[in-house]
């Protein structure tokens, strides 16, 4: 048999790029925040669906508004976020663009955009939708979610990052953690792939390591002790 020397395809071998949130919003450190609402923002990869049943399933219904990025194509999340909505006795929805961000509602990042917190004419929020290309070749995007957190809440955010490979969200949270958030990361033993929340602690972005199940009675611990504080 004839020995061939073929020059591989480079095309077939290229990757694309891995982008930071850079190419969707820019980090604003030092900005003074603007929201003054209490906010929780949660990112999640693979095991990410059944860990947030169970915790959006323990919290009550008077929590402050909750913004999830789960990475899952657009064809889920819809369907998903009405199946939380079912069980939980917050109302959990799939997020619109431009919508206000309101108290006892979950809003869950459709798999076609990133989404954003954006700050409005008073000391809310609302949703932001954004058709940038993705980033840590994920679109939603973790660190995305984080950083418009960071921008716009600051302090009044509180960030937690659940099971899931690779690193999105590490860089996001030390953003959250150095505009002021409290970030809590869930622990090896309850993840299904401690990939994100590893990263992020590595990062230095989180101040506590909690179990799955010991996660919801923290949040309502930080909200109560933050409103009793007057936020």
């Amino acid at each position: 048999m004839p020995h061939t020397n073929k020059t591989p395809d480079l095309k077939s071998l290229s990757v694309s790029p891995s982008h930071s949130a850079d190419v969707i919003l820019p980090r604003q450190p030092g900005k003074m925040a603007l929201g003054r609402q209490p906010l929780i923002a949660i990112g999640s990869s693979t095991g990410g669906t059944e860990a947030l049943r169970v915790l959006l399933t323990s919290l009550p219904a008077d929590m402050p508004p909750i913004v999830i990025t789960q990475h899952m194509p657009e064809m889920f999340t819809k369907s998903f976020a009405a199946r939380l909505d079912s069980l939980c006795k917050l109302t959990v929805k799939e997020a619109e663009d431009g919508e206000r961000l309101q108290a006892g509602t979950v809003y869950v990042a459709p798999g076609h955009s990133h989404l954003l917190v954006k700050s409005t004419n008073g000391i809310g929020y609302a949703a932001s939708l954004h058709q940038g290309p993705p980033v840590n070749r994920h679109k939603p995007s973790v660190d995305v979610l984080f950083r418009s957190a960071a921008n716009v809440a600051g302090k009044h955010c509180i960030g937690v990052i659940l099971t899931g490979m690779g690193r999105d969200g590490a860089i996001g949270m030390l953003e959250l953690k150095e505009a002021g958030a409290l970030n809590i990361a869930q622990d090896e033993a309850s993840c299904v792939v401690f990939g994100m929340p590893k990263e992020a602690i590595a990062s230095g972005g989180v101040h506590e390591v909690l179990p799955l199940q010991g996660i919801a009675s923290r949040l309502m611990a930080l909200c109560a002790n933050r409103q009793g504080a007057g936020g």
